[in-house]
């Protein structure tokens, strides 16, 4: 099954350093995000995020500020950022 790929970065922001590097990749069919990291060309960790908002996540990008922001099918514009920010 697909999770229907719908927007797809590699992480090279400051405000989540253990990110750096990964790839972030929003799903239309799963309704999440994913953070994916690789080793070379081989997938080593998969975690799924936002599972719980219920929405499309129709594109991902990251700002300059190192944030995230996600747009959703119902229109909805998400900032995420680190806790405490």
């Amino acid at each position: 099954m697909s999770v229907a790929p719908s927007g797809l970065l590699f992480y090279t922001g400051k405000a989540f350093p253990a990110w750096n590097n990964d790839v972030l990749m929003g799903s239309l069919a799963g309704q999440s995000l994913w953070r994916l990291r690789f080793t070379g060309d081989r997938e080593t960790a998969r975690e799924r995020l936002l599972a719980d908002v219920g929405e499309r996540l129709r594109d991902i990008e990251q700002g300059p500020d190192g944030f995230l922001y996600l747009l959703t099918d119902s229109g909805k514009l998400l900032q995420i950022r680190p806790l405490g920010k």
